[in-house]
């Protein structure tokens, strides 16, 4: 169904043309001043260059058409041409049961559904995920939910760094560490162990040990860099060492990523691909755009529009080994021959903007992606510590993810248990299990509360508040509303399918209805721009306005039982649209707090 921004405005067109001016100029908007209207119309400002007449007069025509109309309460014509509108109470509250009947409130089905892929995580095995994961992980996950709830179909791809030198330098430290172990052994000819030769821990011990000596080492990194040649080329043993790495680190990433509400629909990493790259090199030549430099194989993909230098994107170096963007080319034409998306979009760091302008060029120029396949690249700002830095331990160091969670999670839960104290409640409820929720609300809304191209300062007081701007905030309301809705059904024998929307009795009432009347134009912003923050920023709006309703409106001692039907009619509404807003974002609200 139509917004209501476009319903009012078709009303408004049709008087611009009754009162004989183009139906264009009759666009309506949201009252950039509302202690004076709810919407306004600024067409009589456009149209009187063109009418050669005052836009004054013109906006007095036009309210004088509006006069009669359904949808408006009130039309105003005011200098020096603007048309101040409030609409109908019983205009909104019929607008808003009909948002109310759809599957989605206020959209219709899709004609077509997209095919819609998503590259985000792109974490490396072997490593644990650090806070510089965070924000690929829970904007791409938004992103994603974002675009189902739209009716598309989305797959989401982790992208795992699986094969490159990290392998190489894992199994060459082993074979130092534990010469004995089988997978060493070019004679051997039995099966491997089922079991890996390390646990997780010594894994993590094991990487960052070798990728240090080899720093130092000259002959250690080659030696790494054979045993990746090795594994690369078919080697057993060290495919055998590769899948226990694989295994384990899977396993560990699945764990961490389920604490943050993070799936994908594709494991896939750079070694699914790698069979790919001589044929995808082949193919590259045959257009005759590959070319030789200075050992290298690349292809330019400069255009006259740039302003910015474009070098040519690298596709082999002097040596004949691959690349990122050889990689990531191989993988798109991996995604064409499975899945022939409608779009791609990837979640990386900004910082990787040039390479993916260079990936985008290649593949739209060697026809590996058709010109009806669109290849988005959102950039996300990096989360740093109050010293404008990206966000570290205490000690200086690279913080797990896992221990950032915990941390929020324990904050999350002290304050929780003090304000039960403070209540003297009785709360026969899991603590625990409400804390992690709200801690995971607390992260992720402060991650998507900010527009993804930007950087933040992570403030634990401030993200842990249950007051502002905040993901706890967001959960209070909410399990402000369950409570009203319970007691009102325990306590009043209500029952809440039978209750249905009223005319707005007051402002704090009407103004619940404008927010909740606004989620389609909202959501359907939010999907065009791939925005979450739009999301973050529409449900902390609708919570301020219901908190400022509920302090001024006895809800449950209400005596006249329409009115305060009508009321909890409104709140289940009201939380009806917090649900779907919070699960795009990918957190949840516990019933109590």
């Amino acid at each position: 169904m139509n917004t209501l921004l476009e319903i009012l405005s078709e009303k408004t067109a049709a008087a611009f043309e009754a009162a004989g001016y183009d139906a264009s100029f009759g666009k309506v908007s949201v009252s950039n001043r509302p202690d004076l209207c709810e919407f306004q119309c600024n067409g009589a400002m456009a149209g009187a260059k063109q009418n050669k007449k005052a836009p004054l007069a013109i906006a007095s025509e036009v309210a004088a058409k509006l006069s009669d109309c359904d949808a408006f309460s009130s039309v105003e014509a005011v200098p020096p041409g603007f048309l101040n509108l409030k609409i109908r109470e019983d205009f909104l509250s019929s607008y808003l049961m009909d948002c109310d009947k759809c599957e989605k409130p206020g959209l219709e089905p899709l004609n077509k559904a997209l095919k819609i892929i998503i590259d985000y995580g792109g974490p490396n095995v072997a490593k644990p995920l650090h806070v510089g994961h965070l924000r690929s992980a829970v904007i791409g996950e938004a992103v994603k939910r974002l675009c189902a709830y739209m009716g598309h179909e989305v797959i989401g791809d982790i992208h795992l760094g699986d094969w490159g030198l990290q392998m190489g330098l894992i199994i060459h430290e082993l074979s130092l560490r534990q010469p004995e172990l089988p997978y060493f052994d070019e004679n051997f000819e039995g099966e491997y162990p089922q079991e890996p030769p390390f646990t997780l821990s010594q894994l993590e011990e094991i990487y960052p040990a070798a990728s240090a000596r080899s720093k130092e080492d000259e002959d250690y990194k080659a030696a790494a860099m054979n045993a990746t040649y090795r594994l690369q080329h078919g080697d057993r043993g060290c495919r055998a060492l590769w899948q226990h790495i694989m295994d384990l680190s899977k396993a560990d990433l699945k764990k961490n990523y389920d604490h943050l509400n993070v799936s994908f629909e594709l494991w896939n990493g750079e070694s699914d691909v790698d069979p790919l790259i001589p044929a995808l090199v082949e193919r590259l030549e045959k257009t005759g755009l590959l070319y030789e430099s200075e050992g290298a194989k690349v292809i330019d993909v400069k255009e006259e529009s740039d302003t910015k230098e474009m070098p040519p994107c690298m596709i082999l170096k002097s040596d004949g080994a691959s690349l990122y963007a050889t990689t990531d080319l191989a993988t798109l034409v991996m995604r064409m021959d499975e899945t022939d998306p409608d779009r791609v979009i990837y979640v990386v760091d900004k910082r990787q903007q040039m390479h993916f302008d260079q990936v985008f060029r290649v593949a739209k120029k060697t026809g590996i992606v058709p010109e009806k396949t669109e290849l988005k690249f959102i950039g996300f700002g990096t989360m740093n510590g109050r010293d404008g830095k990206p966000y570290k331990t205490r000690d200086g160091g690279v913080m797990r993810l896992e221990y950032l969670l915990s941390d929020i999670k324990d904050v999350m839960q002290k304050k929780m248990e003090e304000n039960k104290n403070s209540s003297g409640k009785e709360e026969d409820y899991d603590i625990d299990r409400t804390a992690r929720m709200v801690s995971v609300a607390a992260l992720k809304y402060a991650d998507l509360s900010n527009q993804a191209t930007k950087d933040y300062i992570f403030d634990m007081d401030r993200f842990t508040s249950f007051e502002g701007n905040t993901g706890p905030y967001i959960l209070y309301t909410m399990v402000r509303i369950k409570s009203i809705l319970k007691r009102w059904q325990d306590e009043k024998g209500g029952d809440l399918s039978s209750v249905r929307l009223s005319d707005a009795r007051g402002s704090g009432e009407k103004d619940i209805q404008l927010r909740l009347a606004a989620f389609n134009t909202m959501i359907k912003g939010a999907y065009e721009e791939l925005a979450p923050h739009r999301i973050c920023a529409y449900i902390y709006e609708l919570a301020d306005s219901f908190n400022s309703f509920y302090h001024d409106t006895k809800i449950l001692s209400e005596e006249d039982k329409d009115v305060q039907a009508g009321w909890i009619a409104l709140l289940k509404y009201t939380l009806r649209i917090f649900e779907i807003c919070i699960d795009i974002l990918g957190f949840e609200a516990p019933d109590r707090m």
